[in-house]
């Protein structure tokens, strides 16, 4: 399961990472959140020796969906070497995720 992540720890954990990181920026009420929610759980498990899973709730911290620009969620962003390498914003299917993080990792 992805780990919750807050504005305070974001710089350490993401892009500090020796790691690729994915953050899904979302919020409790977003519906297409909930449904890539568990998606995103599944590909911290499937890619853990590769990849680092966080989850950011936006409405508990504001900071870092703005330094990103995040204006609509959920928005899944992959940063490598403390940079954001890919970004989807919108409901997409495991697959499709899965497509796009082969191309950074």
């Amino acid at each position: 399961m992805a780990d919750q992540i807050t504005d305070a720890a974001f710089d350490e954990s993401v892009l500090k990472s020796d790691l690729p990181v994915l953050v899904d920026f979302w919020a409790p009420w977003c519906g297409p959140c909930r449904a890539v929610g568990p998606i995103v759980d599944e590909i911290s498990k499937d890619y853990a020796d590769r990849l680092h899973v966080f989850k950011m709730n936006v409405d508990e911290n504001s900071i870092t969906p703005a330094k990103y620009g995040i204006r609509a969620i959920p928005t899944l962003i992959i940063f490598k070497n403390g940079q954001v390498a890919a970004q989807h914003t919108g409901s997409m299917p495991k697959e499709e995720i899965c497509k796009i993080l082969e191309t950074v990792l």
